[in-house]
């Protein structure tokens, strides 16, 4: 009777091992996954502006994917700003 509780417990052990691996290898691959994404998510969104510099969209959706005017947001230098 005592062998099979060492049996069980090296069996155990080993699923405890195997799953601890496995656990692992798909955070490593979570990880990969995860920046893909965001690699994916920033190149979209370059290919996007670039392609709305090139061809101006027409419309009623277009207001909603055109950048802002270039007006809108400037360089305010510190020492201006300490004034």
């Amino acid at each position: 009777m005592l062998t099979f509780h060492w049996l069980l417990s090296t069996a155990a052990a080993l699923v405890a091992v195997a799953a601890l691996v496995r656990a692992r290898r798909v955070a490593k691959r979570l990880e990969r996954l995860t920046e893909s994404y965001w690699e994916l998510r920033y190149e979209h969104g370059q290919l996007r502006s670039r392609l709305a510099k090139l061809e101006p969209r027409e419309g009623p959706d277009a207001a909603a994917d055109t950048p802002p005017a270039q007006g809108g947001s400037q360089f305010v230098p510190l020492s201006s700003l300490r004034r």
